[in-house]
């Protein structure tokens, strides 16, 4: 971690607690900043803030006061969740306080180069390849996965040395929440329309995109979709970096492409498309962004094959479960809406029946009818939009449809409706919180009920 004296002595305000919240406070206080936590959550339920109190630090909990900023904060920390609406924010950005998120805390001590990684889709898988491929073969130092991925970026910048690498996952929320961020690498892997709640307009959405590339110099890269032209079109617009363009649809005259079944950089075949074992057209453009990582970071062909070939997926997002009977069984518990499950719908030639449903956010799901006709043969619906899920299906002409109360109980009745080389495939296309806290916890339920089921057909055998 970089010697860093700007922070000592000076009255910072972290809003919002979670994983980041507790890992800047930390930094913060190490810094030796006169930190003030103030989290939503009272303290009797709120673990994270007696750790920061039994630490020394100063932790307000139960609410936002207001009258927090009658006090002289010359920085607030806000956790990326927290809208700008909120009335602490409102006030800090009246005062002219500067707002920042954990990122940039971390990126102003950390010694290690860092990789940012951003998009509307495919972020974590592609922040996952990345890390696996710089370590393998690896000679000296570690290649740490960090942001929005799970762990705390100001986590890894307090271990982090000038061997190592740091692989940051960077949502619009942290993004937005940035000043002088600048990787040495960055990745966007598309850009769609997201978050449109929390940022107002597709524009705020875009410009907050952006900012992983704002800083950057001619000595820097940004690597970017270019199937996607108003994303080719606002690199060109925004950056100042070496442009490195990845294509599945066509070949390039520098970057990585595809070209009769191979994948190449630079016109250098690095390895063949059937190597990569993850399905999905989505899952190859994630593949095609690590491996311009991976060439630009000066990683062999061979680290970067043995890496892919071996790499099964991010839990929750496409992710092989088993094999049983020659049924195999994925889990992408994470696709949360539909252009996520029409992405796991085409990854895959063979027969699906697939598992959907739950929130509902009172839209249409007409737009999988497309990918349901192609090799869809039942679906089981569950959630509050289980009917919804069996009309679409319908309309697609697929007559195998059961309502079932949850993935559990969908589980046994995939397997009936099932025939050798089908795959059943969890792909919600809608959150989960009408029936699970999360999608983390939604997916671990389906793979428990597929181990239940398992051992429940080889105990009768």
């Amino acid at each position: 971690m970089k010697e860093l004296d700007k922070y000592e002595n000076k009255k910072i305000l972290v809003l919002g607690l979670a994983l980041s919240g507790v890992s800047a406070a930390k930094l913060l206080h190490k810094l030796k900043a006169l930190v003030t936590v103030n989290d939503y959550k009272n303290l009797d339920e709120n673990p994270e803030a007696r750790e920061l109190i039994n630490e020394g630090l100063r932790v307000i909990t139960g609410g936002h006061p207001i009258e927090l900023m009658d006090e002289d904060f010359e920085l607030v920390v806000k956790n990326p969740g927290i809208p700008y609406s909120n009335p602490i924010i409102k006030k800090a950005i009246e005062k002219r306080i500067p707002i920042i998120t954990e990122v940039e805390l971390a990126y102003e001590v950390i010694e290690s180069e860092m990789i940012g990684i951003t998009g509307t889709n495919g972020k974590t898988t592609t922040t996952t390849m990345i890390t696996e491929i710089l370590n393998t073969n690896r000679l000296a130092g570690t290649a740490y996965a960090a942001g929005n991925i799970g762990t705390p970026a100001s986590k890894v910048a307090m271990k982090a040395t000038e061997l190592d690498t740091t692989v940051l996952e960077l949502s619009s929320f942290q993004l937005l929440g940035t000043i002088n961020l600048k990787p040495a690498i960055s990745v966007i892997t598309n850009l769609y329309s997201a978050h449109l709640d929390y940022h107002g307009t597709r524009e705020e959405y875009v410009r907050a995109k952006m900012k992983i590339t704002e800083n950057q110099t001619e000595n820097d890269y940004l690597i970017y979709n270019a199937d996607q032209s108003e994303l080719s079109e606002l690199v060109n617009q925004y950056s100042q970096a070496r442009l490195v363009p990845f294509s599945r649809k066509k070949k390039l005259e520098q970057g990585v492409y595809v070209e009769n079944g191979k994948i190449y950089f630079n016109e250098e075949a690095v390895l063949k498309v059937k190597d990569i074992l993850l399905p999905g057209k989505h899952n190859l453009e994630n593949a095609l962004a690590a491996i311009a990582v991976a060439k630009l970071m000066n990683k062999s062909n061979e680290s970067i094959k043995t890496a892919l070939t071996q790499f099964k997926g991010v839990k929750h997002r496409t992710q092989f479960v088993c094999s049983f009977e020659k049924r195999e069984f994925y889990n992408d518990s994470k696709a949360t809406n539909s252009l996520a499950t029409i992405n796991a719908l085409e990854g895959f030639e063979k027969p699906i029946i697939l598992l959907a449903g739950g929130l509902d956010r009172g839209i249409s799901f007409d737009e999988l009818i497309p990918a349901m006709k192609r090799n869809v043969k039942a679906v089981l619906a569950f959630g509050e939009t289980a009917d919804k899920i069996i009309q679409t299906a319908n309309k697609a002409g697929i007559d195998k449809t059961i309502k079932v109360v949850n993935v559990e109980q969908a589980v046994p009745e995939a397997y009936r409706l099932s025939e050798p080389n089908d795959v059943i495939l969890l792909s919600p296309a809608c959150a989960s919180w009408d029936q699970y806290p999360s999608f983390e916890i939604r997916g671990n339920a389906y793979m428990e009920s597929i181990a239940r089921f398992i051992q429940s057909k080889q105990e009768e055998e």
